[in-house]
């Protein structure tokens, strides 16, 4: 099962909540658990009835939070929403603050325009650790 939603709270498989049972049923059945985890979520540009699903970055702490729920479930792999989908606000790559007559592209100020590569790196970098002493 894999969740793929940025939003926690958007589905039942994307709720943070849920991963400890969802991990569980997959155990108890033979199949995968693959949690996504994504730094915030903003579509309404594209999707504008669905402020809703909003969720803030907090500067990366809702990324982080979401790492921290996937890692807690030990899942063999952990997929991130995403590196580029900018009308979703899912995105990790670089970036530098950006406005056209339309849109003004969410930027990761304070921070440095990696700041969310870096992010990633890190919480990569404890997954393989944390990962290594699972299959122990």
């Amino acid at each position: 099962m894999y969740t793929y939603f940025a939003s926690n709270g958007f589905s039942f498989g994307s709720s943070h909540q849920n991963w400890k049972a969802v991990k569980a049923f997959c155990d108890g059945n033979n199949l995968l658990f693959i949690p996504s985890a994504g730094p915030g979520y903003i579509d309404t540009a594209v999707r504008p009835w669905n402020n809703h699903n909003t969720r803030n970055r907090v500067n990366g702490r809702y990324y982080e939070t979401a790492l921290q729920a996937a890692l807690n479930v030990r899942p063999e792999i952990v997929t991130i929403t995403s590196f580029n989908e900018w009308h979703e606000g899912t995105q990790i790559e670089m970036a530098v603050p950006k406005k056209t007559v339309t849109r003004l592209y969410l930027d990761y100020q304070p921070h440095q325009p990696e700041h969310y590569l870096e992010l990633t790196r890190r919480w990569a970098e404890q997954f393989n650790k944390e990962k290594e002493t699972w299959l122990m």
